[in-house]
Formats: C-alpha cells, sequence, structure tokens
C-alpha cells in the first residue's frame, strides 16, 4: 500500500467523508468510536460538534480529560483509501450558527443544514460542543497509487 504524500493527506481530510472519532474510554473499558460529521481545510484545525438531540455524549468528558483522539476517514468506494489523524484539542466551546453550519454543509443541501443547526441551537436543552483539534500525526494508504 502506498502512502499519500502530505499534500494529498490534507486534501483527502478535506474532503467529505463521515469521520470516526475514537477516544481512550475509561479505566479498564476500550476506545469510544463514534461517526461524526467534522471540517478541514488542507494545513488547518479539524472541527466537529457533539450533544445534538438532547443527549449530552460520555465522549465530551473523555475527550476534555484526555486532550487527544483519532479521526480516521476512508473511501468507502475501491480502491481502498484512508487517512488516520492523531491530533490534540485546541479549544472546546459552544458553536455559533455559522460554525456549525459550515460543518453540516458538506453533508447536507443548504436548506437542510440551515434547518439543523437552527433546530439544534434553538432547543435550550440540547449541549451542543464544538471541538477544535490539531493534527500532531498522520497515517495514511491509497493503494489506488501503487
Amino acid at each position: 500500500m502506498a502512502k499519500m504524500t502530505e499534500q494529498q493527506r490534507q486534501e483527502f481530510l478535506a474532503d467529505p467523508h463521515v469521520a470516526i472519532l475514537s477516544v481512550a474510554g475509561e479505566a479498564g473499558r476500550p476506545p469510544i468510536s463514534v461517526p461524526t460529521f467534522y471540517a478541514y481545510e488542507p494545513g488547518g484545525e479539524i472541527t466537529m460538534f457533539t450533544g445534538t438531540q438532547r443527549r449530552k455524549p460520555q465522549r465530551i468528558e473523555q475527550i476534555k480529560n484526555t486532550g487527544v483522539v483519532t479521526v480516521v476517514v476512508q473511501r468507502e468506494e475501491m480502491p481502498p483509501a484512508y487517512v488516520t489523524v492523531e491530533a490534540e484539542l485546541v479549544e472546546i466551546g459552544k458553536p455559533t450558527h455559522e460554525q456549525m453550519l459550515a460543518i453540516a454543509r458538506r453533508y447536507m443541501t443548504e436548506e437542510e443544514a440551515e434547518g439543523y443547526v437552527r433546530t439544534e441551537l434553538g432547543d435550550p436543552d440540547n449541549i451542543v460542543v464544538l471541538f477544535t483539534f490539531r493534527p500532531t500525526r498522520w497515517l495514511s494508504s491509497d493503494v489506488s497509487h501503487d
């Protein structure tokens, strides 16, 4: 399997894949891994949100406690390719409408994204959290480059 160049892996991560986010579990428990939407531009940081639908996921506290995560994205069709990024937590806070919309737009039509963000941020019982991560280590492979 061929490794991607730095530019190739950053461009691959910038594409709208659904990421698998993993964070260390509590003592004696396996890592917590969940699919998630995210945003990334080459050379930048990874942003994602969680805590929608009136749920406060356990991963929020685990990310705060560990300060590091692994993000994996893959090409769904053949030939296979993937990028794995180890990343450190840079910032955590409540997303603005625009921050959340920038992520949702990658996966939904403009109308769907706008409605989704308005609903999630407009619900006073939601605990929506925006995470910003800085990539620190990359692993990648793309067999179409062999």
